[in-house]
């Protein structure tokens, strides 16, 4: 199964593309899915975006698309740093009615931080000094570990049973 692009996504693409007027910077979008925000970076004259999902379908998908997608588990195959980093990660807490396959590409854990949280704290070593993070998260989220950032909202967005919300990090110093 691949993400398809869902309210969370246009939120994500449309706060990046607001917020970042260079389009020289090297980008790493974390969860690719479809590849939907790595096309549309590249359409809007990003130079340098690259991608990685944990999903060898959604890879498969994307190099078809011809996009810079490999398969890793957040940075675990990615060694260099990165001026932007965006993730629209799996953010909702555990449900138990939830099919295994779909999951994968919902559920964030038991309180549904559990991804966010190793992926702050594994980011740190793949941001550039002045870089920037976007990261996308649910006011279902419970328990994000934000330590060693500077965070600011964004952007928002009201659906029916959640609010989504998309915050810029920065290290702090």
């Amino acid at each position: 199964m691949i993400y398809e692009p869902e309210e969370d996504t246009f939120l994500i693409l449309e706060t990046v593309l607001k917020n970042t007027k260079n389009k020289n910077l090297n980008v790493l979008e974390i969860g690719s899915g479809s590849g939907f925000i790595l096309e549309s970076l590249k359409e809007n004259g990003f130079k340098k975006v690259k991608g990685v999902d944990i999903n060898p379908e959604a890879v498969i998908f994307c190099k078809n698309k011809s996009l810079n997608v490999i398969e890793s588990d957040l940075f675990s195959k990615i060694k260099e740093k990165f001026d932007i980093i965006i993730f629209n990660p799996p953010y909702l807490p555990l449900d138990k009615l939830e099919d295994s396959e779909s999951k994968v590409i919902t559920t964030g854990g038991k309180t549904g931080s559990e991804t966010i949280n190793r992926f702050l704290k594994e980011a740190k070593k793949h941001l550039l000094k002045n870089g920037k993070v976007f990261l996308l998260t649910s006011s279902l989220t419970k328990g994000i570990k934000w330590s060693g950032y500077k965070k600011k909202l964004i952007s928002e967005k009201k659906l029916f049973f959640e609010k989504l919300f998309v915050w810029e990090l920065n290290l702090l110093n």
